[in-house]
């Protein structure tokens, strides 16, 4: 089935063994059988509920089949908005797998590209996407010297609100492929919670950008920073929030989203701190938390912070991608000549399934459809890569698509070119390589003038609007079908 899909489910007839790396999934009874599914809440409809199951597709439960606090729930959170079936209110998204909730995107672009909505000039210094929830857009950026979110009104392009993170000297990292934010900010239950270059954690309101808490990772867990600066995304999961200051106290923590006060500091994992973000699972009723380390992926234990497992990584100069978990095995990808591996970690061990060079994956990302994985790979281009067995299916290089970023809507990949700035429209398909659209960034950025840094920000649509950033410069487009 494609990810994309949406199976009309007429009974609970399946207890689901592992969830996907969803921000916060909820279990769901069957009031019948007492049989349950883990999943996403999605959308609530006349007479059903739609979550998102692990493997991406999302089903439908019917509204006559669930507990009433299953029902109460759904009602809750469809009336409430906020994060839910059409938002992206983190990095790649509520499951942080890079799909696109959206499902009436456009199947081809005109020539010329979509229209343009509108041009926001001032979103700073910095590489963040966008967080995007109900009408808003929340980015991080440097400005003058401070590393602030930058709250963006998602109809007008209208700046609504900034708030500091905390100071950005453009010292103690390295600016020569540029300076500030690199993280995108998360929003959860009316809050926002962003990182700087320097490690400075906020926590501020999502309506007024009034700062509640904040905590250092460099002076606070005796994190490092590391040489590129911090460029992780928060994770919320539940009541916590999950990141990665690396180092001898413990390379990851858990805090109290609402004050910040620590829960744990995984002493056992002490590796420093790399450039990718934190995922979550259920692996045999076990919820852990995936990091990918300079020299080992590793699982730690969400209630204690505990090291569950971890395996070796032959990581080079940095590892940036973020890894993708999926039924009882979690996909890795670094550049830098090192390559890709999928490992099983549904027993007592990890045990590595494949490990090769098809997918060198540099900081673009790599996204999971099907039964495929789709990015960019230093060298062959464009890439689509068998994710059971790691062969590769196909491969396209040529000007405008040796290196980039991808994003997945409704079964297509939309790609940006790092180096010229243009955007594309390609399918999501094992079949081959298949370019729908094409178009140039309207204008490109001065801010890298002087530097070796070039268009890394990924783009993001959602709720039919494609959302594109080169530094100060964010674009709006519509590309509703």
């Amino acid at each position: 089935m494609n990810t994309k899909s949406i199976a009309l489910v007429t009974a609970f007839g399946l207890l689901l063994a592992a969830s996907s790396a969803l921000a916060s999934p909820r279990v769901w009874k069957d009031a019948s059988s007492g049989r349950t599914l883990t999943g996403e809440f999605v959308e609530l409809t006349k007479d059903a509920v739609k979550v998102r199951r692990a493997n991406g597709d999302v089903v439908s439960l019917p509204l006559s089949r669930l507990t009433e606090e299953d029902i109460a729930f759904a009602k809750g959170a469809s009336d409430k908005g906020g994060a839910l079936a059409n938002d992206w209110p983190s990095w790649r998204g509520t499951g942080r797998d890079g799909h696109s909730p959206d499902t009436t995107s456009m199947a081809k672009w005109p020539e010329g590209g979509p229209e343009l909505v509108w041009a926001f000039e001032d979103c700073g210094k910095g590489y963040s996407c966008p967080a995007v929830v109900g009408n808003r857009l929340y980015f991080t950026g440097s400005r003058k010297g401070k590393a602030e979110v930058i709250c963006i009104d998602a109809g007008t392009g209208e700046e609504v609100w900034a708030s500091t993170i905390g100071t950005d000297p453009e010292e103690g990292y390295n600016t020569r492929w540029g300076a500030g934010t690199r993280g995108a900010a998360t929003v959860d239950d009316g809050m926002v919670y962003a990182m700087n270059a320097n490690g400075d954690v906020s926590c501020m309101t999502a309506e007024k950008g009034e700062k509640k808490w904040s905590v250092s990772l460099v002076d606070d867990f005796g994190g490092k920073i590391p040489g590129w600066g911090y460029s992780e995304s928060p994770l919320i999961d539940g009541d916590k929030l999950i990141v990665t200051p690396g180092g001898e106290k413990g390379a990851i923590i858990a805090l109290e989203k609402k004050t910040g006060k620590t829960i744990w500091q995984s002493s056992d994992l002490t590796d420093p701190a790399q450039y990718s973000s934190v995922i979550v699972a259920e692996v045999n009723g076990k919820r852990q938390y995936i990091q990918l380390f300079m020299k080992k992926l590793a699982g730690v234990s969400a209630d204690t912070g505990d090291l569950l497992w971890s395996t070796k990584w032959p990581g080079r100069t940095a590892v940036i991608p973020t890894p993708i978990y999926s039924e009882g095995h979690v996909y890795i990808s670094s550049g830098y000549g090192v390559g890709s591996k999928l490992v099983d970690i549904s027993g007592k061990e990890a045990k590595d399934v494949w490990s090769n060079k098809v997918m060198k994956n540099h900081h673009g990302g790599v996204i999971k459809v099907g039964e495929h994985v789709y990015g960019f790979s230093d060298g062959p281009g464009l890439v689509c890569q068998n994710f059971k067995t790691g062969e590769q299916v196909w491969s396209e290089r040529g000007e405008g698509k040796s290196k980039g970023a991808v994003h997945y809507v409704d079964g297509m990949l939309v790609c940006i070119d790092e180096s010229e700035g243009s955007c594309f429209l390609a399918k999501a398909s094992p079949d081959g390589f298949e370019e729908l659209g094409r178009f140039p960034m309207p204008r490109k950025t001065k801010l890298r003038e002087g530097t070796s840094g070039k268009i890394w920000t990924h783009p993001v649509v959602v709720n039919g609007k494609l959302y594109l950033r080169d530094q100060d410069l964010v674009f709006c487009f519509d590309v509703k079908g």
